[in-house]
């Protein structure tokens, strides 16, 4: 049957037919850089009774396809050719299948990135770019980090030691000016901090400022930035890291009293400069991990311990209920011009208790950053979470102490010496043994990361000398010497936290003022928009506050007079 249908179907009569394709009809391909043209045949109606048809060739005047083809730069990857044309093999009289082969891509054309779609990727190269020196330094050495590890640095860094005088300003400012003080200084400091998270990166030049003084100059210009940030930077680490060594030996030593009691028998305890000593050795040994990235553990240790030891201090005071003729009324004493002074004073006090902004920057500088996934926002994510447990710490040991100690609380001291002075003899032993140890702690795992930008300015002279990395016993004894040096500061001059105030006032720029004008310099808000008031206002204020502070604290310092021991710590 099949034999029969094909006898009758080669009788058919079929007339050859030539199809001319005129030029003009592919007008279009001179905007695609002469796209190859596949020949197309003419379709036949195809039955099933006429399947075994030789098909006739037929010719078209179309030139040859080229094996490669041209596009221009602009045209590359652009949507309309997201698909390269199909070219056709078609050999049919063979029998082979149709197949399909993507046309061929031009080697050697601009690279993607030239192009206007590639401009994100462009951007995303210049803001991983670095200087070279960057991978020796202990801050960058390492871009490894998460909002979990900005975290961990942010909450050691942002709460310590200097929260523990709060109450001492309470009763300068009493129960509503110092509740008022300590929120808006709470509030102001958090905005700045924001500030300083998005100024990390500079998209228009593609570089991460990866240390405070690094944007200070970059804004300011290089000699008016290190006039005005160095010194206040070098003393929030330096001078930072000299008074942890105080804390950190004092509270060593009354740990072992705590711990000893009347049953001493040694007849020759540990003096406070042999304590300041056991406590520098601990510190500079574990001063010898690499760099910022690898002390998270340490700054989670001292997060929690810091927390802890918060906590306890205020449940502790608040549980054993207020003393005996405690008074609430403002402390005021002298002239007019005393009290003004004091009152001043008390807000440095408040002020010096948010630090941290000058590590900021480090901070952030040790995530990865692209465009796509920019380091502002694990940075700014793990600051949101840190800084509400540091709330959650401050206003309950500055109003919980204010409340239980009052007027009584040593003006010179802090709620730790609050405690021991008041209930020494109340308070179970091993709940004082462990408030000591929270605080040692703290003390140790602050010394690390508050040294880490001096560590990285002796790495950095080194690096821009000799061209190499530092070699591993050279930064061990770098940071010796940081460390014995401090200690030595610390024996000196152990009357430090006498200063408080002043020290406030002279670091209160860096974390109230210094953002704003960094961010009306760099972001350049619209003038007159509600951005441009507020960061002119806030910034004016701060360096006036500064400069009133510096000269109120000066002030009590010669009013009140402080005991001076020169190389005899008590």
């Amino acid at each position: 049957m099949a034999g029969h249908v094909d006898d009758q179907v080669s009788s058919l009569p079929i007339t050859p037919r030539t199809v001319t394709i005129s030029p003009t009809a592919f007008h279009h391909d001179d905007q695609f850089g002469s796209l190859p043209i596949t020949p197309r045949t003419a379709s036949v109606a195809q039955t099933p009774t006429l399947a075994s048809l030789p098909i006739t060739p037929r010719t078209a005047s179309i030139a040859p396809t080229p094996s490669i083809v041209s596009l221009p730069p602009s045209q590359f990857h652009s949507p309309s050719l997201s698909r390269s044309p199909l070219l056709h093999t078609g050999d049919h009289a063979s029998g082979a299948e149709n197949r399909t082969v993507k046309t061929p891509r031009s080697r050697g054309l601009t690279p993607r990135f030239i192009t206007p779609l590639g401009s994100p990727l462009r951007k995303a190269i210049k803001m991983t770019r670095l200087d070279p020196q960057d991978a020796w330094l202990p801050i960058t050495e390492s871009r490894n980090g998460n909002a979990y590890y900005a975290a961990f640095h942010t909450l050691c860094s942002g709460i310590g030691i200097q929260a523990l005088v709060l109450p001492v300003s309470f009763t300068i400012l009493g129960w509503t000016w110092g509740i008022i003080s300590l929120t808006i200084a709470f509030v102001w400091q958090l905005y700045t901090l924001y500030l300083m998270v998005q100024l990390h990166e500079n998209y228009e030049t593609g570089l991460r400022y990866s240390r405070y003084l690094q944007l200070a100059c970059a804004t300011f210009g290089e000699k008016l930035g290190k006039l005005v940030a160095a010194f206040p930077i070098g003393y929030l680490s330096a001078g930072t890291c000299c008074a942890l060594i105080i804390i950190g030996g004092s509270s060593a030593k009354l740990l072992y009293q705590t711990l000893c009691g009347a049953t001493c028998s040694n007849p020759k305890p540990l003096t406070n400069v042999e304590w300041y000593l056991v406590f520098t050795c601990a510190a500079v040994v574990l001063a010898q991990l690499p760099n910022l990235n690898s002390i998270a553990g340490i700054s989670l240790v001292g997060a929690l311990t810091a927390v802890g030891y918060c906590t306890a201090l205020w449940a502790v005071s608040v549980a054993e209920g207020r003393l005996p003729n405690v008074s609430y009324d403002p402390v005021r004493k002298g002239s007019q011009v005393a009290r003004i002074f004091d009152l001043l004073n008390a807000l440095g006090i408040i002020a010096f208790a948010f630090r941290g902004h000058n590590l900021i920057l480090e901070i952030q500088a040790t995530m990865p950053s692209s465009e796509k996934h920019p380091s502002r926002v694990p940075m700014w994510k793990g600051v949101q979470w840190s800084y509400l447990l540091i709330a959650m710490c401050l206003f309950p040991l500055a109003i919980g102490g204010y409340w239980a100690y009052g007027h009584l609380i040593p003006a010179n001291g802090s709620m730790l010496t609050a405690l021991f002075a008041f209930h020494s003899q109340d308070v179970s032993r091993s709940v004082l043994a462990l408030i000591c140890i929270f605080v040692i702690i703290n003390a140790v795992s602050s010394f690390q990361i508050y040294g880490m930008p001096m560590f990285d300015d002796m790495e950095s002279a080194y690096t821009t000398r000799s061209k190499k990395a530092c070699p591993w016993w050279l930064r061990a004894i770098f940071r010796a010497i940081f460390g014995f040096v401090c200690f030595f500061i610390a024996v000196a001059i152990p009357f430090l936290a006498s200063f408080t105030g002043l020290i406030g006032g002279i670091a209160l720029p860096v974390t109230f003022a210094h953002p704003c004008f960094m961010w009306l310099k760099v972001k350049k808000p619209k003038k007159y928009s509600l951005s441009w008031w507020i960061n002119w206002g806030l910034g004016l204020l701060g360096m006036g506050l500064s400069g009133i502070m510096i000269a109120a604290g000066l002030y009590v310092v010669i009013d009140t007079g402080v005991k001076i021991s020169f190389f005899n710590p008590q």
